[in-house]
């Protein structure tokens, strides 16, 4: 029995002594990874042309076009295996001119709202749209009320983001069903449009748009949606009170085309030993179009490109293949995400992992992992490599919306999303905010350090 103990202890003492030297040598890889993306970087750079060179890249417009040939460039220059574009058919929707709007408390007796259509919206009839408004805070209320009170009016959604939420987009979540849904349902009952509170936790003048549907509302049946800054919201909702009577009017111009050709961008380091098992990094190269994208998502297009280029630099060759792509038409669509699964499961393509950066440029505070509890502990172990760059928060929850399709396609092991620091990203999410300016340089190297050792770590062990 002595013998037996003293055989486990020799046994424990030797792993303990490999796990440390396995850490130590990953711990060193780790650092280099960390110095060659902070002080060699590319993604700074990269954002910088992009934003201000290029500006927003809505689906379907000139600016993803050519958005879509710079990263292909710049991929093909880094020297790797293979860089291609993959089509896919994509919405175009636009804005037209610039929105017009304003609160009228008596005849002649005005002030101006700041607002912005949503995407995807009808525009107003010729002339714009004068109503008066009923406020309701979500579709029970909206039911509450009926045809008799809502028919012939212009229905108000004015549910703030819970501002209790120190996870803001918990606090997104459970607020944005008034962006999405608010015109398919206020349609029901009559309304002749709609206006939502932005989805901003800040108090400010700038108004964020979004995707929005109609479901299956028919064409004539349709009616113009509008997102009003949160300021403007707070101001309508006073005066409503104050007068209930006021009449809201808004003019928007936006149009709807047919479906037009576009790309994923995709760029790969072909795998040593598995070269038919993936590893995918990405970000979506579509933005909206009030701002730049710097910051959704920019800065997760050019942090995924930039794993490839740190690979290259520090010499790592994967055992798997990696590939970082560029997700087009996430914002009103989601039809990259979705080809590039589709794509995957006819060419049966396996992939061990996939990681998305859609929250922002911010400072890295870890991952959420979409796995299973086996490979979600294994995952877990490795957060002390993380604590000197205080990245280390792994938890489990959801991934992104691009790489949600090859879980549902069967196609992924498991997904994970990079989660920055939140509280300031819904201040410029969907707004004319969002631009180069408020991305820091070294935020936007952190994450993109994270992202290249969790994708370093997982080619290396591996997942069940």
């Amino acid at each position: 029995m002595k013998k037996l103990v003293i055989s486990i202890l020799l046994i424990s003492i030797s792993t303990t002594g490999i796990s440390q030297k396995v850490n130590k040598k990953d711990s060193t890889i780790i650092k280099q990874i960390f110095d060659t993306s902070l002080t060699d970087g590319a993604s700074y750079e990269w954002l910088d042309y992009m934003s201000n060179n290029i500006g927003s890249r809505l689906s379907g417009s000139l600016g993803a076009e050519l958005a879509v040939t710079f990263t292909k460039e710049q991929m093909e220059e880094l020297g790797i295996d293979k860089v291609w574009l993959q089509p896919v058919m994509v919405p175009k929707w636009t804005r037209g001119a610039q929105e017009y709007s304003y609160i009228e408390t008596s005849p002649g007796v005005t002030s101006l709202a700041d607002i912005c259509a949503l995407g995807g919206s009808v525009p107003t009839p010729y002339g714009g749209l004068k109503a008066a408004v009923v406020e309701v805070k979500n579709f029970e209320e909206l039911r509450g009320l009926g045809r008799e009170i809502i028919e012939g009016k212009i229905v108000f959604y004015n549910r703030p983001m819970q501002d209790n939420l120190i996870q803001t987009m918990n606090a997104y979540g459970g607020a944005v069903d008034q962006r999405y849904s608010g015109a398919e349902e206020a349609a029901k009952y009559g309304a002749v449009g709609v206006i939502v509170r932005s989805m901003s936790l800040s108090q400010d003048d700038f108004p964020h748009t979004g995707a929005m549907s109609y479901g299956n509302t028919p064409e004539h049946l349709r009616i113009p949606a509008c997102a009003i800054s949160t300021n403007g919201a707070n101001y309508l909702s006073v005066t409503l009170k104050l007068q209930p009577d006021l009449l809201f009017y808004f003019s928007q111009n936006c149009k709807t085309y047919p479906d037009v050709q576009s790309y994923n961008v995709i760029g790969e380091i072909t795998g040593s030993e598995n070269p038919n098992k993936f590893i995918v990094v990405g970000g979506h190269l579509d933005s909206w179009d009030l701002g730049d994208g710097s910051h959704d998502d920019g800065a997760g297009c050019v942090q995924s490109m930039e794993v490839l280029r740190v690979f290259k630099k520090i010499g790592y060759q994967p055992k798997n293949t990696i590939r970082a792509v560029m997700f087009m038409n996430e914002e009103n669509g989601l039809r990259g995400g979705i080809k590039y699964a589709s794509e995957a499961k006819r060419k049966n393509e396996y992939h061990v992992f996939a990681l998305e950066s859609d929250s922002g440029g911010f400072t890295p505070r870890g991952f959420s992992f979409d796995a299973s509890d086996a490979n979600f502990t294994k995952i877990k172990s490795w957060d002390i490599l993380f604590e000197p760059y205080l990245i280390n928060r792994f938890v489990k929850g959801g991934s992104g919306a691009d790489i949600g399709p090859l879980k549902k396609e069967g196609m992924a092991t498991v997904l994970a999303g990079l989660n920055p620091d939140s509280q300031r990203y819904f201040e410029y999410h969907h707004a004319a905010n969002d631009t180069f300016d408020k991305v820091n340089k070294r935020e936007l190297e952190l994450g993109a350090a994270a992202m290249t050792s969790i994708i370093y770590l997982i080619d290396k062990y591996g997942l069940q």
